[in-house]
């Protein structure tokens, strides 16, 4: 058996073809399979399968090697040809590993050597949809809803090693902190990490902690009763009760204050919480993942953040990495954006000169896929019937031309990356005249992310030319 069964794993259910000759082992594989959750088909041949495949999605394929006809090998050859979604894998002698190694090559996942029992082969295949759909998302045909995992575009050994750990961490019931610059898709990993966690079925409720004011955050949270404050007309369950059996994430968890971290802390070190103005003590089944685009330790230092709490949300961490590090990904990107894009236009996709493309590789990213994907929406929203050309995108990038924003000041060799955020925030505002929504869709970012960062930076309430407060 290969090693990846060894590596912890959780049960995702999905859509299953086993593809066999034998009947009696086609049928035992099926209803192990079934008995796990998932919906199986079976057919006897190679050749059967791939009529089965140009007429339906699925989420795994477990084949055997040798076969009449076609052989397990040569369906696997033609599945990567024809560019099925679907993860494979091989059900091999020990006779044929050899065979089996040279069908990864060619895209299976994996392969299991007979014999073997069911919960080999319910971990491995198990194993496989998880990867599968956080490489492409879900299958054709989709999962209930509710139950997609949100697909992770790319094939550079960073976002393999993120995959990889994902699949590590999903399954344990600890909380995961979630780091990276702002534009990384630190909110599609903790989408991720639930979808592939035994919490996948209950709900995953998201507090933007930038956007709430100290006052609202507790009650936010933690839910209230009525009067407990003015303006508490009516009782109201808080985010935790919202999330029970399922996660929580706090986007940019840094936002909280001190005083309500401390209660904070206390939901996950004692699993229990009050809401606003009641001392009845509630339970809280829920899975916490948290979120910062800031250095915590740092934070720590500074004493705007817990010592404890930090120990206690860093006790997983994932580290997103910024786009200028996997540059390799890019074109990839760039395709899913112009599909997307694409489907929500109602449009043919916008087609790149290949110019353009190099530019986008090469370019800095300093808003991260955030920017790539503001950039691509945008040339698909004027797309004219021919291929953007480089110049083209290049007035749009951050620090371009035309009507990009000027370019970054130079700073310091060793400044922090909050406050690179803050200069590049504050050189693109001043090249947009103070105009906020202008300088949000520049930078790619929502313009209720950029007016709290502001806020965070002392910059006073206007629209126009902004001066700082104090």
């Amino acid at each position: 058996m290969n090693s990846k069964l060894a590596e912890p794993t959780a049960v995702a259910a999905g859509r299953v073809l086993v593809v066999d000759d034998h009947l009696q082992a086609r049928e035992s594989m099926a209803e192990v399979l079934r008995q796990s959750g998932h919906e199986v088909d079976c057919c006897s041949s190679a050749i059967e399968g791939l009529q089965i495949l140009a007429r339906h999605s699925y989420d795994c394929i477990v084949t055997d090697l040798k076969m009449p006809g076609m052989s397990g090998l040569e369906f696997i050859v033609q599945i990567e040809q024809q560019r099925y979604a679907a993860q494979v894998v091989m059900v091999t002698a020990h006779a044929s590993v050899a065979s089996a190694v040279e069908a990864m090559r060619h895209g299976a996942f994996d392969y299991i050597e007979k014999p073997f029992d069911a919960d080999q082969l319910e971990q491995l295949v198990g194993q496989a949809i998880l990867h599968g759909r956080l490489v492409h998302g879900p299958s054709g045909d989709g999962p209930a809803e509710g139950q997609e995992c949100p697909a992770m575009i790319g094939s550079s050994p960073q976002i393999e090693a993120l995959r990889t750990r994902i699949l590590q961490v999903a399954p344990t019931p600890e909380t995961i902190l979630i780091t990276g610059e702002s534009g990384t898709g630190k909110e599609l990993v903790a989408r991720a990490v639930h979808a592939a966690s035994d919490r996948r079925m209950g709900p995953l409720v998201s507090v933007n902690c930038p956007a709430l004011s100290a006052h609202l955050m507790e009650s936010e949270l933690f839910g209230h009763e009525k009067g407990a404050f003015t303006g508490a007309e009516a009782s109201r369950a808080g985010r935790f009760e919202l999330a029970a059996q399922g996660s929580i994430l706090l986007d940019e968890v840094t936002e909280i204050d001190l005083p309500l971290q401390a209660k904070l802390l206390r939901v996950l070190q004692e699993k229990t919480f009050e809401r606003v103005g009641s001392n009845e003590t509630i339970r809280a089944s829920v899975r916490v993942l948290a979120t910062t685009n800031r250095d915590l330790l740092a934070e720590v230092r500074a004493g705007r953040f817990r010592h404890d709490l930090y120990y206690r949300l860093a006790v997983v961490p994932l580290h997103v990495p910024p786009l200028r590090e996997r540059r390799g990904d890019i074109p990839a990107l760039a395709e899913h954006f112009l599909r997307r894009s694409a489907s929500r236009l109602q449009r043919p996709p916008c087609l790149l000169q290949p110019g353009a493309i190099d530019l986008l590789v090469t370019h800095h990213w300093p808003g991260n896929v955030r920017e790539l994907e503001n950039i691509i929406t945008r040339a698909s929203v004027l797309y004219g019937g021919g291929p953007v050309t480089a110049d083209e995108l290049r007035r749009w990038l951050i620090g371009g031309e035309g009507e990009g924003p000027a370019a970054v000041p130079d700073v310091p060799v060793g400044i922090s990356l909050e406050e690179m955020d803050r200069k590049l925030i504050e050189a693109t505002l001043e090249h947009f005249g103070g105009h906020r929504a202008k300088t949000a869709q520049a930078l790619g970012i929502g313009l209720r992310t950029l007016t709290s960062k502001l806020r965070q930076y002392g910059y006073a309430p206007r629209e126009k030319p902004l001066a700082k407060a104090g």
